[in-house]
């Protein structure tokens, strides 16, 4: 049997919490573009924008044409902020230190699509959580919302 692994939460002065993001970038017209060196330069780059937002880099990979993060960040974030902010200067950083082989590819200073994919991550399903939700002591256990 298994046994329930522990999760860890952060704290602020008015929350605590554990808000972790499974984030997906594109690069624009899905070109492969990114080499080893510019991975590994992305993932400096969205490791310092990360913290500069009071948030976290936990994972980060990805292919030629798209790339993979997992994020903590804090309640206190726009989370679309965020993301933009790491598109931007992740985007500003590779165009200045590869734009020769960048601009091989782009006639502009682009490298993503405008979208993105994000999803919340946790230790529990949605399911689980209605049951804990339905099971607490309601003062008039008659009713149900």
């Amino acid at each position: 049997m298994s046994t329930p692994q522990k999760t860890i939460y952060n704290s602020t002065r008015r929350a605590v919490y554990n808000l972790t993001v499974h984030m997906v970038f594109v690069t624009k017209y899905r070109r492969k573009v990114l080499s080893e060196p510019m991975m590994r330069r992305l993932g400096d780059v969205f490791g310092s924008v990360a913290e500069k937002w009071d948030s976290s880099l936990i994972e980060f990979n990805g292919e030629s044409d798209h790339v993979h993060l997992l994020l903590s960040y804090p309640p206190h974030k726009l989370l679309s902020n965020l993301i933009a902010n790491l598109k931007a200067t992740a985007s500003k950083t590779l165009w200045r230190e590869f734009e020769p082989e960048l601009a091989k590819i782009y006639r502009k200073r682009v490298l993503w699509t405008g979208s993105y994919f994000v999803a919340s991550c946790g230790g529990v399903t949605i399911e689980q959580l209605k049951i804990y939700v339905q099971n607490q002591d309601c003062p008039d256990s008659s009713h149900r919302f």
